[in-house]
């Protein structure tokens, strides 16, 4: 028969295997999503080239105000971005957040194949106002995920500012949204050659107006949003990026 010590022995023991539990959450969690998270919301200016203002935001392109919000998609697989492992957990997931906020339009678009997301592909919505932070929205395909390489990432920061300055908008958001589809890519690198991109696209659209062969709105501000877990190793790779420019 069980007395009152057994059942406080019992009842110990099942509390220590609970907090070892959590424990082990926890730093499992840390191990994944890195050691230190910065607060939602956070923001810095990184530094400034050639007029533009290049700020950092931990924030999800569902949320973030701008003139133009721009996330980038690989081809389509089943659930995608919702399957976590790989891909964020819902709570952390910006495109999770984004699709929810334009009432499933992202995977409908997708799963469709009106937008295949092919590595640079590119495809403009208006949503209605107050649907998410952005005035409209931009996707950018990334092609095959079992094909990644952080040196797309150049050209895809390319193909952002071309089509922003194309819509005459003086700032723009963008998500590389790759920790959110469950790539494991390199934070600093991935952030460095956005921004490497973003700069020669448009640094050629300024040669192009001085021989007065182009015409484009100043741009004076780009956002690089990042999760809590990648801020500051993001802003690492876009300091360093920003360095390489100016020199």
């Amino acid at each position: 028969m069980e007395t009152n010590k057994t059942k406080r022995i019992t009842s110990a023991g099942k509390q220590l295997f609970a907090a070892v539990l959590t424990l082990s959450v926890i730093l499992s969690a840390n191990t994944v999503f890195g050691q230190a998270t910065t607060a939602i919301g956070t923001s810095k200016v990184w530094g400034t080239v050639d007029g533009i203002a290049v700020e950092g935001v931990v924030q999800g392109p569902s949320a973030q105000v701008s003139d133009l919000q721009i996330a980038c998609l690989f081809e389509y697989t089943e659930g995608d971005i919702f399957n976590s492992p790989p891909a964020l957990p819902p709570a952390l997931n910006g495109l999770v957040h984004l699709d929810h906020d334009m009432k499933g339009l992202v995977t409908e678009i997708r799963k469709s194949g009106k937008f295949s997301g092919h590595a640079f592909e590119t495809i403009l919505i208006s949503p209605p106002k107050g649907t998410i932070g952005g005035k409209r929205l931009l996707l950018i395909g990334l092609g095959d995920r079992n094909k990644f390489t952080p040196e797309l990432m150049t050209g895809i920061g390319s193909v952002a500012m071309r089509e922003a300055l194309n819509l005459g908008v003086s700032n723009f958001s963008f998500a590389s949204d790759l920790k959110d589809a469950g790539i494991d890519s390199p934070t600093a690198l991935v952030a460095g050659n956005v921004v490497k991109g973003i700069f020669q696209a448009y640094r050629t659209q300024v040669w192009l107006k001085d021989k007065q062969m182009a015409s484009f709105k100043p741009m004076t501000k780009v956002i690089l949003l990042a999760g809590p877990s990648f801020f500051t190793v993001a802003g690492e790779g876009i300091q360093e990026a920003l360095f390489a420019i100016k020199n």
